[in-house]
């Protein structure tokens, strides 16, 4: 379908002509208490250090939080919602949830909010959150919690019965730009009580405070300006911003402060200044009069609205932010500024956003699977954040410095290099404004069907100098850079320059070019790093992989020695892959680049033949048909951790198909490969066959680590509804395990791996890295892409039976098509009107005004899909978004041709024929 909506016409402007659509947006944290920047204690516990009871009166360093937030794209200045019901001992400013330490099963928010619809240029935006009427029960949540096991389920807000006779309110903000900088703002408040109830609405604007933490920073200026009848009017005065006015409906009060740490509170010193951050709090809930500044100034200021709203009604609010003096003779600044033209820009924004969605959903998906995609990019697109953090004056601070030989240990000492200073696509808003690298390769992917420079730019970003460290590593998240995520980053390259050589008919080979130089200096780091003896078979920690094994695999293990990783080395696998794949497109247009692609090709036939070594000391088991990681203990004996899990399956994703016109580009570079071959055939032997005389559909090669007989051995297991395949997708660990769990014992401990479909009942591996046998969707989708190039590869020859034992036969393509499937039904109403993904609770079931509100949770439970984890992790959950597009194209005549059709764009490409075609078809 063509892409000519308004909203690409945005997009176009801002990559053509700078226009700055993107300035602003929803880059305003949910919460920042409790994140390592903000952590300054002596013992690195930052969950304890900067509490959710302190966040309203100290302020931050690093960043700033709000509900439904929207800033400018260094979070100078911020927009938020505050609201009262007149029972909370507070007023509601962020969001509140439990810490690792008090949650039963780890961190978690205690809200329910949601991310209804986005545009990529936030043009338009609306968000839900639900309030409830009598006082939110902080203190009940806490100790409940506390109280409870791990084999308990978490108590959560809906079981304190505070909605209860849905007596909450819904409150709806919705943004709307006139203008890439002048932003209306809608605020719908909706009674779903029986009783008219009041509640206080306090849209508030600041400044994120630079003056206190940066010398020499002048401090910006917030006050009360000239204003027509009807209207209330802030001025917000800054350096770099210049001058913006927020235009408030209905002459409501206007309250101001500073953002600056109210220390009587906090540390029970006198106060300095006589106006603080909580001073708002303290006059609305306190009815302490002269905490606000009556001078009408500060850094902090929030208009006051008290609605009283009967049941079933919904009252609204409308305000404007805009660098516009608005005004009309005689009748003051800003008349006009939200009269009739505000109706009309806000209808024919939410007309575009839904033209928008039109453009990039297939007509033949369904409306309920229409609306989880969109909601699916809409959390994407709300969870962009602006993430600060210097890391060498986060050190000085500390006391810290990183070049002294005698320099006290503290967190992430050797990243002194890094600035980081950006908007980022984040896993979520609530966990704390972070990023996962990993997390973020998937991100991508996913962002890259609604806009697509911007995960460019995404991509990019932790492969910059002020992100990647000198050695190569790719840094990790904020508690721990240092720590080894899953090397993926080189496949979501490929992914997005393909991407864009069928949106656009040409890649972006300078984009290619960047990414491959900085992505080969990530690989050496991971071969001098990763393989400490030099077998080509790799280490890595967790990577990604939680608590599935038998150890702690970023721990020093009990019995000394090390780990061979089966799934490390697989990722490694296909690490080469991808390189190799991108160094022959470079070098179609570069011949430089096709010796570093022979040097890609080399590193995968060595690890190939590491990872397929057979024997005592091999990673396969002939016996079971899997891949184990390998125990390498300190007097050389080795043991196989027999342990049925995504470990195992991981090998299956080291797999490429090679077309006949990638050949045909570079035939030096295959001959040279073939002479290897030829001299070293153990290298062949051990991978899949391929090459003249192996040739599949249509003349395709195939690099894979998995041959045709391990492949029908491993998806005998993977498709079992007995081990790996549930309902609703690949569990992470076999259901084999919940009647035959793996034991190993060292020094009388014994190590146990039992079967568990939610979350673990070990808290061994601390923080939220607590479950075991759950579905989890970024590593789906990547065996749902290794099953489409096996695919292309076998055609409709190679058969097996899906589920197991059912006497099914399926193609690989019809496999893929069956777990994308079920892992959509996860979130599709079934033929009871039910979503597997809420489970038992009864609201989200069958409320009129909570059913279609999706959640997009970590993970899902491995027998039933229930939402696990954090429950607005969209980020690589955001995939399904991608499952749905690409399976409302795709047959599998398509998928058979798409070599056909990846030859034809290169050829195009050279002619610069422009095209435009959903990105989401990439099968690379």
């Amino acid at each position: 379908m063509p892409m000519n909506t308004t909203e690409h016409t945005r997009l176009q402007e801002a990559r053509e002509q700078n226009v700055p659509w993107r300035k602003w947006g929803p880059y305003l944290s949910e919460r920042q208490w409790g994140t390592v920047r903000e952590d300054y204690s002596a013992s690195g516990d930052a969950w304890n250090y900067f509490t959710h009871e302190n966040s309203r009166s100290r302020a931050y360093h690093w960043g700033e939080d709000g509900l439904a937030g929207f800033s400018d794209d260094k979070q100078r200045l911020c927009f938020a919602l505050a609201l009262w019901n007149g029972n909370d001992p507070i007023l509601k400013e962020r969001l509140f949830g439990l810490t690792n330490s008090e949650g039963n099963h780890g961190e978690d928010v205690k809200e329910y909010y949601f991310y209804l619809d986005s545009t990529p240029t936030h043009s338009y935006m609306k968000y839900l959150y639900k309030y409830p009427q009598a006082a939110f029960p902080y203190f009940d949540l806490v100790k409940t919690n506390r109280e409870r096991s791990r084999e308990q389920f978490e108590y959560e807000l809906l079981d304190t019965g505070v909605f209860n006779e849905n007596r909450y309110f819904d409150v709806f903000v919705e943004y709307a730009k006139e203008g890439p900088e002048d932003i209306l703002i809608q605020i719908s408040v909706a009674n779903r009580g029986p009783d008219a109830a009041t509640l206080h609405v306090l849209p508030t604007l600041w400044f994120r405070n630079t003056w206190s933490w940066w010398p020499g920073e002048p401090k910006p200026l917030l006050d009360e300006a000239e204003a027509g009848k009807g209207l209330s009017v802030m001025r917000a005065v800054h350096k770099e911003l210049g001058e913006r006015f927020l235009y408030c409906e209905g002459e409501p009060p206007l309250l101001f402060t500073e953002n600056e740490t109210n220390p009587a509170r906090i540390e029970g010193t006198p106060n300095h200044k006589p106006h603080v951050k909580d001073a708002i709090n303290e006059y609305i809930v306190n009815g302490r009069q002269e905490a606000v500044n009556p001078g009408k100034s500060g850094t902090k200021a929030a208009a006051h609205y008290q609605l009283s709203v009967r049941p079933g009604e919904t009252q609204v609010i409308r305000l404007r932010l805009t660098g516009q003096a608005l005004k009309s003779p005689g009748k003051g600044r800003g008349a006009g500024a939200l009269g009739n033209h505000f109706t009309e820009v806000l209808a024919a924004r939410r007309e575009e956003a839904d033209e928008f969605y039109a453009s990039i959903t297939p007509p033949s998906v369904s409306e309920d699977a229409a609306r989880i995609m969109r909601q699916a990019l809409a959390g994407m697109l709300w969870s962009k954040q602006y993430y600060f953090f210097d890391l060498q004056k986060w050190l000085k601070e500390h006391g810290v410095d990183p070049m002294a030989s005698r320099s006290r240990e503290t967190r992430n000492k050797e990243w002194f290099h890094m600035i980081n200073d950006d908007i980022i696509s984040m896993p979520d808003k609530w966990e704390y404004p972070w990023y996962a690298a990993w997390d973020l390769a998937f991100h991508t992917m996913a962002l890259s069907i609604v806009d697509l420079d911007f995960s460019k730019t995404q991509l990019s970003l932790v492969l910059r100098e002020v992100y990647l460290h000198p050695s190569g590593q790719v840094p990790a998240y904020e508690w721990n850079f240092g720590d080894v995520n899953p090397p993926v980053h080189a496949w979501a390259t490929l992914f997005l320059y393909n991407s864009e050589k069928q949106a656009r008919g040409q890649g972006d080979v300078e984009f290619l070019k960047r990414l491959f130089n900085k992505l080969t200096l990530n690989f050496t780091w991971w071969v001098n790093r990763k393989d400490r003896f030099g077998k080509n078979v790799f280490e890595g920690g967790f990577l990604g992989l939680d608590n599935i094994g038998v150890f702690d695999r970023s721990a020093p293990l009990p019995t000394g020695g090390h780990l061979e990783q089966a799934d490390g080395t697989a990722w490694m696998a296909l690490f080469c892959q991808n390189m190799l794949e991108i160094g022959v497109e470079l070098a179609t247009h570069d011949s430089a680049y096709e010796e570093l692609a022979f040097k890609f090709a080399e590193h995968f036939l060595w690890i190939g033949a590491a990872l397929n070594r057979t024997g005592e000391d091999g990673l396969w088991d002939e016996e079971d048909g899997f891949y184990y990681d390998l125990l390498r203990l300190p007097d050389g004996q080795s043991t196989r951790l027999k342990v049925r899990s995504m470990v195992g399956l991981l090998p299956l994703c080291a797999t490429t198909v090679v077309e006949q016109y990638q050949r045909e580009q570079v035939p030096g570079l295959v001959e040279h490969i073939y002479q290897r071959l030829a001299r070293m055939p153990e290298l062949a032997a051990s991978i899949h066959a391929t090459g003249p005389g192996y040739f599949g559909v249509a003349k395709r090669g195939i690099l894979a680590i998995v041959n045709e007989d391990r492949l029908r051995r491993i998806l005998t297991r993977m498709l079992d509804e007995n081990e790996f395949l549930g309902p609703h997708g690949i569990r992470a660990l076999s259901r084999y395990h919940a009647e035959h769990p793996y034991s190993f014992w060292v020094h009388g401990q014994e190590y146990r791996v039992d079967y568990l479909p939610a979350e673990s009942n070990s808290g061994m591996f601390g923080g939220n890295s607590n479950w075991r046998g759950p579905v989890w969707l970024p590593v789906n989708a990547l065996l749902i892409r290794a099953l489409l190039q096996y695919y292309m590869y076998y055609g409709d020859n190679f058969k097996v039976e899906c589920p197991t034992g059912s006497g099914r036969r399926m193609n690989l393509f019809e496999v893929s098509r069956e777990l994308a499937n079920r892992l959509t039904s996860n979130f599709l109403r079934d033929e009871q009107g039910r979503r597997p993904v809420y489970g038992g609770i009864e609201k989200f079931q069958t409320d009129p005004y909570w059913r279609d509100n999706i959640l997009f949770h970590e993970y899902f439970h491995g027998d039933n899909g229930a939402g696990l984890g954090a429950s607005h992790q969209t980020g690589w959950t955001g995939l399904i978004a991608g499952l749905i597009q690409m399976y409302g194209h795709l047959d599998a005549k398509s998928v058979l041709e798409g070599g056909k059709e990846k030859g034809v764009q290169y050829r195009k490409s050279k002619e610069s024929i422009q095209r435009e075609e959903p990105a989401a078809l990439t099968l690379t």
